[in-house]
């Protein structure tokens, strides 16, 4: 690799947001763990090409959400993600308890989805992106992403309705 401290400089620089991001498409620690390493083996073989372009986070993006979505390909069977009684190490703040709580609710629902409407929602709603950008990074139609994201926040709507505790009222009440 011929920029060796540009890739460096650019993992470091967004290792903690790409780790979040694979935890929340594959809800398993070891799960994201692959994937994020499966993603980077992908752009430190790209590196001086993406480098140039200018938009290494755009391929970055790309490849997770591909290697995501088609990774139940490679290993010709489909793995099903089980939640567990063990509460997550939970983070300091006043409210401990409600923050796991909802943080249990989330992962939950978002183990009910498919790997397409998981990678939809992580998508619009984490990485906060456009229908647009979305639909590039996935590599399908604006309409896809529109519908896959309809279907899957109705389909939460019906299979997890506990999450109407994450849904904020515009005075700031919990609906």
């Amino acid at each position: 690799m011929a920029d060796d401290e540009g890739f460096r400089e650019f993992v470091h620089a967004r290792l903690a947001r790409l780790s979040r991001v694979a935890y929340l498409l594959t809800g398993e620690h070891h799960a994201a763990e692959d994937l994020l390493q499966n993603t980077l083996v992908r752009l430190a073989s790209k590196w001086p090409k993406v480098s140039r372009t200018g938009v290494p986070d755009a391929y970055v993006r790309k490849v997770m959400y591909h290697e995501h979505v088609s990774s139940w390909r490679r290993s010709r069977h489909l793995r099903s993600e089980l939640t567990t009684a063990e509460l997550p190490e939970s983070g300091s703040g006043p409210d401990m308890a409600a923050e796991t709580v909802r943080r249990l609710l989330l992962e939950q629902a978002l183990a009910k989805l498919t790997r397409k409407q998981r990678a939809v929602i992580v998508l619009r709603y984490f990485e906060d992106l456009s229908e647009a950008d979305a639909a590039e990074a996935l590599g399908v139609s604006v309409g896809t992403v529109k519908s896959q994201t309809s279907y899957a926040l109705g389909r939460l709507r019906e299979l997890a309705p506990e999450l109407h505790v994450l849904v904020k009222e515009p005075n700031g009440v919990s609906a």
